[in-house]
């Protein structure tokens, strides 16, 4: 029997027909037509209501949360508030530029920043004569920040915001796409994300002396000149023409593969959701999430059985499942580093599992995964 995984690519014909295009037509190293159809198609994508949003396509999520903090002046020693419930990733990219990442909690219930805790971060490093010269707020598993009250907050303290949404792309908050809040947003394209291009990744801003100086940067900072020279410091970050074709097959079918990974979480939440001590992540009221990864809080004195027990028992059985990610200040590599609570992540890290998710997941799957995670407790 086939190993269920925890959130595979899901490629179809229309990836294949664009890639082939792209190669066929020879354009194979880095930049071309669909690199600039990629940057175009996802900036209207995101644009909402708002300005135009400009984008440029780089070579993962991770390169574009390192050239965001770069965009926004932060320097060697600057203080940068981030979510200790995240991806190190988030944290990676504020050490590239020297920065010193400081964690605030998560809000029980969406499990994305805590505006409260923030807002105490920013005013105590401020008091302290330390202040913070950006802050990254992170959409996570598809639920998007509280950006209502972020963007106040981070007004009023006069300090640069990036939205890390490399979970959210195709989720909204008060009708406005997830990857369009901030000065700056990233998406991540990596092969267990909604969308894919293997490994990619996107910067926008409405701001376009933002994406261009990304651009810049991310192009080896070659000076405009016939022959190469170079005034700055610069990066290999772009996108590939190739897999900005695939990208562009991947972001036709967004509204499909959101829909189904809904449907997936709405069987979980049917099923399993029903059993004493099992409590999903599920959207905020104004929020719709593209329920990107299936979460699920076990209780271990109400469901009789704890989350490892789950997990292990699943992998058993060749299906992956994953713990929820473990709290940056709670990692050996940032043990140093200072955190504004962290007890909420923690919990959910302690109790928290990630269900096999995939656009692709057959029910017959799901329900196998199912009756194997229920019958742990047995």
């Amino acid at each position: 029997m086939a190993r269920i995984y925890l959130s595979p690519p899901h490629v179809g014909g229309r990836e294949r027909e664009l890639l082939l295009d792209a190669f066929d037509s020879n354009w194979i190293a880095p930049l071309g037509p669909h690199v600039d159809g990629f940057e175009r198609e996802m900036a209207n994508r995101l644009r909402g209501p708002g300005p135009e949003l400009f984008a440029a396509a780089l070579s993962s999520g991770t390169a574009g949360l390192h050239l965001a903090l770069v965009d926004l002046g932060v320097r060697p020693g600057d203080r940068v508030i981030t979510c200790t419930l995240t991806f190190a990733a988030t944290a990676n990219a504020i050490t590239y530029v020297g920065a010193v990442p400081v964690f605030v909690d998560v809000d029980p219930s969406s499990w994305t920043m805590d505006p409260d805790a923030l807002d105490a971060a920013l005013t105590t490093l401020a008091r302290e004569g330390t202040p913070a010269a950006a802050v990254i707020a992170v959409d996570l598993y598809g639920q998007v920040c509280d950006y209502d009250r972020i963007e106040e907050i981070c007004r009023r303290h006069g300090v640069g915001l990036v939205e890390d949404a490399a979970e959210s792309l195709g989720s909204t908050r008060g009708g406005r796409p997830g990857g369009s809040f901030g000065d700056i947003s990233v998406l991540s394209f990596n092969g267990n994300k909604i969308i894919t291009t293997a490994g990619g990744g996107m910067l926008l801003s409405r701001t376009r002396k933002y994406v261009d100086h990304a651009r810049f940067l991310a192009t080896q900072a070659r000076d405009p000149a016939p022959h190469y020279q170079h005034s700055h410091i610069g990066h290999n970050y772009r996108l590939s023409n190739l897999l900005a074709a695939v990208g562009r097959g991947q972001l036709e079918q967004l509204d499909d593969r959101v829909a189904r990974r809904r449907a997936v979480r709405q069987r979980y939440v049917d099923t399993l959701g029903q059993r004493p001590g099992w409590a999903f992540l599920q959207d905020p009221k104004d929020s719709v999430s593209n329920a990107w990864l299936s979460c699920v809080v076990i209780d271990p004195e109400l469901a009789g059985v704890d989350r490892e027990r789950v997990r292990t028992t699943l992998d058993s059985a060749d299906i992956e499942a994953r713990p929820v990610w473990k709290p940056m200040h709670l990692q050996p590599v940032f043990a140093e580093c200072r955190s504004f609570g962290g007890e909420i992540s923690a919990r959910l890290f302690r109790d928290g599992l990630c269900l096999p998710s995939g656009s692709a997941l057959s029910e017959q799957d799901q329900h196998r995964v199912i009756e194997l995670a229920a019958g742990a407790a047995r």
